[in-house]
């Protein structure tokens, strides 16, 4: 993914608020990025816009190879669903869903059919050693592994990029550990990563640190 001078301004109550001024980043193919910066740089705007989740005001966002401004909702949903995997701090499962049917869920949108879900869902459990947790609600798992399920649906379809947005905000420090070495693991199988984060510890241990300031990348 490749964005070159974008910005992204919001309307709140007539009045313009600038969230991004002129960032330009590049996410290569096995990249670690993390972005750090204080509430309001900027960072979670971005990983927004890299995620396909929204559109810049100005600037050229690449996903996949393709230009955002080009393509249509419908094109744009098909692309985040092909190239990007994301993990969120509050998880984001289903509640009354259990965790396979829960890291199912993003190939119900590619069309897949049941039997080939449950085998992709339940390999990609085996993958983040939840196999034995399959048929178990978030209800009924810790915190760590309601995040070790969110990161196998991010992973069941085959993403070239994965967004992690506070991965251990929630977590306690040796979970969160726990965490960060799954990701680094599959990182190192190829998975560009690219998170957000307000520890520098866990930035620390990324390839590549970018720090936001009033929507604008200041380091490195």
């Amino acid at each position: 993914m490749v964005a070159e001078n974008v910005s992204r301004t919001y309307e709140l109550d007539g009045v313009s608020v600038p969230a991004l001024r002129g960032v330009s980043l590049t996410v290569a193919a096995g990249d670690y990025v993390a972005i750090v910066g204080t509430s309001g740089s900027g960072k979670s705007t971005l990983m927004h816009l890299l995620g396909g989740l929204d559109r810049p005001t100005g600037g050229t966002l690449r996903l996949g190879g393709r230009d955002v401004a080009s393509l249509g909702p419908a094109e744009l949903a098909r692309v985040r669903n092909e190239v990007i995997g994301f993990v969120f701090q509050s998880f984001h499962l289903l509640p009354r869903t259990t965790a396979r049917d829960n890291v199912a869920l993003p190939l119900v949108y590619r069309g897949a059919g049941r039997r080939e879900r449950h085998e992709r869902a339940a390999e990609l459990l085996a993958r983040v050693g939840l196999a034995h947790r399959a048929g178990h609600r978030p209800n009924q798992m810790s915190g760590g592994e309601q995040q070790r399920v969110a990161i196998a649906r991010a992973l069941v379809t085959g993403p070239s990029v994965l967004l992690a947005d506070e991965p251990t905000g929630n977590l306690d420090s040796a979970t969160g550990a726990a965490v960060l070495e799954l990701l680094e693991s599959l990182n190192a199988e190829g998975v560009a990563v690219v998170l957000v984060t307000h520890d520098q510890a866990v930035a620390a241990r990324a390839n590549r640190r970018i720090e936001m300031r009033d929507g604008r990348i200041v380091a490195p």
